[in-house]
């Protein structure tokens, strides 16, 4: 009879037997957990202990996934920064010109009041650009005579006079300004009525009152209108406000500065006047034949 050798090694019970066995302990568990809540102390005891051991063993992929949203998070912000900037750029522009349009209509309604100030026929007229001459003070209009513009018309705005149009084209006009050092415009102090004439001095923009003598009655502050005595400008138009007076009396007349009441070199709207009516032309004394003078005819001497 053989007799077979004790295994080396006690394998205890078999796979499968073991699968059975904790199959079914598993299913006890789960039963009686869910039944009676008997491992839920258990469980937060166990959670507890395992949680810094669930932090050590999530940190790399936790920091791996913080330096993705880092990088993913700076692209963003870069795009959004440069689409805010030209975002920006684009309302500036708007802005800016939204701007300049209620600039331009508040200042085309007050062309609008003025225009109901004055009995002459008035026409609206826009300037297209400056004189090319350097030395001189002149604007381009984009009315000319088809549209029944006189030289010598008076230019205004709603502050004041402006100029004078003193050429005329087919569809433009020429305006020297009453700043330019060839414009002069009769006026007078409202404040004693005191009549004089303003030159442009051309290049600082501003008019200066000649020939006035030294002890005249002007002072600093003093408001110029047109006085109308010429036939050219209609009387009362703002020409200017006095700013400065040098009395020398080593020279017989005054040196009065103003400061044109109008905006001579702003805006870009602007009103025609039509000319005033003409007055009657200047009286010249018949000649009384009384007093003519014969002469008589010279002799002629020969000389042999």
């Amino acid at each position: 009879m053989e007799q077979t050798a004790p295994p080396f090694f006690n394998r205890g019970p078999s796979l499968l037997t073991r699968l059975a066995f904790y199959a079914v302990l598993s299913l006890v568990l789960l039963y009686t957990d869910a039944r009676f809540h008997y491992l839920e102390s258990l469980r937060k005891v166990v959670a507890v202990v395992v949680y810094p051991l669930q932090q050590v063993v999530a940190m790399p992929g936790s920091a791996w996934d913080s330096v993705l949203v880092h990088f993913s998070t700076l692209g963003t912000l870069k795009q959004e920064n440069e689409e805010l900037r030209r975002t920006n750029r684009l309302d500036a522009g708007l802005l800016q010109t939204q701007q300049s349009l209620l600039e331009e209509n508040d200042h085309l309604r007050r062309l609008l009041d003025v225009r109901s100030q004055y009995q002459q026929r008035s026409v609206a007229a826009e300037i297209l650009y400056t004189g090319r001459d350097p030395f001189s003070r002149k604007v381009m209009l984009d009315v000319g005579n088809i549209r029944g513009i006189e030289e010598g018309a008076a230019v205004v705005d709603e502050r004041g006079l402006v100029g004078q149009i003193t050429r005329l084209y087919a569809w433009v006009a020429e305006v020297s300004l009453i700043t330019d050092r060839d414009q002069a415009v009769p006026v007078q102090v409202v404040r004693n009525g005191l009549r004089a004439v303003t030159f442009g001095q051309g290049s600082d923009g501003t008019v200066e009152l000649r020939f006035m003598p030294a002890n005249a009655d002007i002072q600093n502050g003093d408001v110029l209108v047109t006085s109308g005595i010429d036939g050219t400008y209609p009387s009362g138009l703002p020409v200017g406000v006095v700013t400065a007076i040098e009395r020398n009396p080593a020279f017989p007349f005054a040196r009065i500065v103003c400061a044109p009441s109008a905006g001579v070199h702003s805006h870009r709207h602007v009103l025609i006047l039509s000319r005033p009516e003409a007055a009657p032309e200047y009286p010249i004394p018949a000649e009384d034949p009384a007093k003519k003078i014969t002469r008589k005819p010279r002799r002629t001497v020969t000389t042999p």
